[in-house]
């Protein structure tokens, strides 16, 4: 397993659109997805011990984000034929087992993570209103395990920010996961 920090990113650049299968069965674009007042678009993956340690407080979060009119998506981008535990079928399992509160999409391709430039899971991009980058950092201090008790919630934190002003805040500390699995790589 290699770790990778995601880069710093440069606020301001405008959400890329997709479309992509959810484990619904229905199709998503970025409008689809996007919330009234911010849209959280996370790259994840099941097989990942830095997301199989966060999901319980991404799922929180993400529902806690709802109120502020903040909507989320979970795009996983990984070679499900090397890495078969993310596999759409277990995308599908994962998102019922763990009733995600907002849509699980597979990025089979890879396109998206691409654009996006995503390298790690979990990795964050936190959108304003008007689909500009405000936010890329992580989720809070926990790695592999939880966090410190009373460390701050520091997505949530930044989006409940960028829902009320529009912009993010000028500290943003990296996330850091599993490599995104790319194909041929």
């Amino acid at each position: 397993m290699v770790s990778t920090e995601t880069p710093k990113a440069e606020p301001g650049w405008p959400a890329a659109d997709f479309t992509l299968p959810g484990v619904d069965g229905k199709q998503y674009s970025y409008e689809d997805c996007r919330g009234e007042r911010g849209t959280v678009v996370m790259f994840i993956c099941n097989h990942c011990p830095y997301v199989k340690s966060s999901l319980a407080r991404i799922l929180r979060d993400a529902r806690a984000l709802l109120d502020e009119g903040v909507r989320c998506v979970a795009i996983s981008a990984n070679d499900a034929v090397a890495y078969p535990e993310d596999s759409f079928a277990q995308m599908r399992r994962v998102a019922r087992d763990n009733d995600f509160p907002f849509p699980y999409l597979y990025d089979e391709s890879q396109a998206v993570a691409r654009a996006y430039g995503a390298v790690c899971t979990p990795d964050f991009y936190g959108f304003n209103a008007a689909g500009l980058l405000q936010y890329r950092g992580r989720l809070d201090a926990g790695r592999r395990d939880s966090p410190p008790a009373g460390a701050p919630r520091e997505l949530y934190e930044a989006m409940k920010l960028i829902a009320r002003t529009g912009k993010g805040p000028t500290e943003q500390l990296p996330s850091i996961g599993c490599s995104i699995k790319w194909r041929g790589a």
